[in-house]
């Protein structure tokens, strides 16, 4: 035990005793960890706000859009618009197998929303009661559009949370109602907050109404049926089956409004699987691009931990040849090395993890931009980081301690 207590006296000391060096070196590995930690939690961000906000559409959605299509068959120059009506939603529910679940949607954002209290503008949209299932809109208070509230047209409406703020100022909305363009609308529920921690998700400033309801009064605009729908969401059987379901999807629309489903360019969709899969991508391109950084970061710190420990490995090889001459053994002096070793990487690397994760809490009270989360630490990169920069210290300490701890007294002390 005095044995290992004056080991860890004398490592102490000697790094004491050459502080600018011992500072140096461990400035050099708290910084490479530190980069490397924020240059991967940075990619982190980057990835997870992305999947967050494409999150808040919905679980494997799909969207389709009116479009437009030559107005000769053959031709590209003019064309001519379409718009998806409900019929189209009906065939395509009948007609496509590999779907797991389709509705329409009318949307508008030209009506003014207005109670008792104050007035606002915000998207109204006329839905049945599966698009909460497809577009995963949680319930705070009250409940959702049921199938009586389409079947009957009745006057309800759920209102997201941003629109309670606007709307009803601190009053309780479920009870209450709001007029839409005039016409009243009785407050059954309020949708929970979407996009996590963030609030200004266009969806929190939705109002949803019956389909039928919205079809009644507030048809889609410039269409020459009052059958038109704006789109149409839908979500694949199986997630790896999209495609096959967007491509039944477009024959059905095809067929109805007299074009070749092979014309890409007729229309307008989008698929939030294959949007996810292509951002994945990108971030996984990323990660490895901010990942060698750091690594280059970190390398550097490593070379810098292993040429100071070969220094201070040679200057005392005289110190080493007269230990060993005052009984000193090859283990205490090969136990000496590894412990400066593993104190200046350990002691550094805990460092630069610490000011890393300082500066990310520091990066989390400041408001993030839409598809960016507050960088976080990875802890497998900290351990990775850590783990290889202490290795080469102890490597390259003890590898020449070891050489120096071989030679016989004599020969160790004529060393210069």
């Amino acid at each position: 035990m005095r044995k290992t207590l004056d080991i860890i006296q004398q490592t102490f000391g000697t790094l004491w005793a050459h502080k600018l060096r011992s500072f140096l070196t461990m400035f050099g590995v708290a910084w490479g960890v530190g980069s490397l930690l924020l240059l991967v939690g940075l990619g982190e961000g980057f990835r997870s706000g992305q999947h967050e906000q494409l999150s808040t559409l919905g679980q494997d959605v799909l969207f389709m859009f009116p479009g437009t299509v030559p107005a000769v068959p053959g031709q590209h120059t003019d064309r001519r618009p379409y718009k998806l009506t409900y019929g189209d939603f009906e065939a395509a529910r009948a007609e496509a197998p590999h779907l797991r679940a389709i509705t329409p949607v009318i949307s508008r954002s030209d009506l003014q929303s207005a109670s008792d209290h104050a007035t606002s503008n915000g998207q109204v949209l006329g839905v049945e009661p599966n698009f909460a299932e497809i577009r995963n809109v949680p319930i705070a208070t009250g409940r959702w559009i049921d199938d009586a509230d389409v079947r009957e047209g009745r006057h309800v409406a759920v209102i997201g949370t941003e629109m309670r703020k606007n709307l009803f100022q601190g009053e309780a909305p479920v009870g209450n109602h709001v007029l839409l363009n005039g016409v009243r609308f009785d407050v059954i529920g309020v949708a929970d907050n979407v996009g996590g921690r963030r609030e200004d998700n266009p969806r929190n400033a939705t109002i949803y109404v019956p389909l039928s309801t919205m079809r009644a009064y507030f048809p889609v605009k410039d269409a020459d049926t009052r059958d038109a729908i704006s789109y149409i969401n839908y979500q694949p059987r199986a997630r790896e089956e999209h495609d096959l379901a967007k491509q039944e999807v477009r024959r059905v629309v095809a067929r109805r409004h007299g074009f070749d489903a092979a014309n890409k360019e007729a229309f307008e969709d989008w698929d939030t699987i294959k949007s996810e899969e292509m951002v994945g991508k990108i971030f996984t391109g990323m990660d490895y691009f901010l990942g060698g950084v750091g690594v280059v970061t970190l390398a550097l710190g490593a070379i810098g931990v292993i040429n100071i420990m070969l220094v201070a490995v040679a200057e005392r090889t005289r110190e080493i040849g007269l230990r060993k001459a005052l009984g000193a053994t090859r283990k205490n002096i090969l136990t000496q090395f590894l412990l400066e070793g593993a104190v200046l990487t350990g002691f550094s690397g805990g460092l630069g993890v610490a000011v890393a994760s300082g500066f990310m809490s520091v990066l989390a009270r400041v408001p993030q931009p839409p598809g960016f989360n507050t960088p976080r630490l990875v802890p497998m990169s900290a351990i990775v980081a850590v783990g290889s920069l202490a290795l080469a210290g102890i490597a390259a300490g003890v590898y020449p301690a070891r050489r120096a701890a071989l030679l016989e007294p004599v020969e160790a002390l004529r060393q210069e």
